[in-house]
């Protein structure tokens, strides 16, 4: 099971993935980071932990569906068979989810459906100041042809006090990621693992 994992930021979900996959805490094989901003410091953490990286930009591709299909072919050259997004900050296009069919799992930093798309934290946030809203969460599902609108594997909610900031809860947030991620994963990869196993 090759598995590839597509960041676009800090990467602190991927070094956290990266360093189960090495210790064998989560099955299969981190065979690739992907990046789509190649100063992402996500690189940076790749390459500390020997994992092999690409990064290419979809200004460089000359255009989205250029881009996505060079990121096919890549994936495919790499015979990667199960994607993780971990703070990948673009739509996943269809032709990518039609060739990895349950097999592309994301992070979303909220208790899903609130919250679908970009900003996730900072809205919480504003809705706490504004409405007194008093906890939000992180979502593991899987990709599907809509904005985090897959089918839900695991959530946990994540509380807002009064006395935090933007800041705070984004690191309370991270810390429930840090968790929840790799723990549904290592559930995820294991039954499939196990079902490949049973079919032959």
């Amino acid at each position: 099971m090759k598995v590839a994992i597509l960041a676009s930021g800090n990467g602190t979900n991927f070094q956290v993935l990266a360093e189960k996959f090495q210790a064998g805490e989560i099955p299969g094989e981190l065979s690739l980071l992907f990046c789509d901003h190649p100063e992402a410091y996500v690189v940076k953490r790749a390459e500390k932990l020997g994992v092999e990286h690409t990064s290419f930009t979809v200004k460089e591709c000359g255009g989205k569906q250029a881009y996505e299909q060079r990121l096919l072919e890549l994936l495919k050259a790499k015979q990667i068979d199960f994607l993780i997004l971990a703070g990948y900050m673009r739509i996943i296009g269809p032709e990518i989810v039609r060739a990895f069919p349950n097999a592309i799992v994301n992070l979303h930093p909220a208790y899903l459906p609130e919250y679908q798309g970009l900003h996730a934290i900072e809205r919480a946030f504003e809705d706490h100041l504004k409405n007194g809203r008093t906890e939000t969460g992180v979502t593991v599902h899987y990709v599907d042809f809509g904005l985090d609108s897959g089918p839900i594997i695991a959530q946990r909610h994540v509380p807002i006090f009064d006395e935090d900031t933007a800041a705070s809860l984004e690191e309370r947030i991270h810390r429930c990621e840090h968790l929840l991620f790799p723990q549904t994963l290592k559930r995820v990869l294991e039954s499939k693992v196990a079902n490949e196993k049973g079919s032959f």
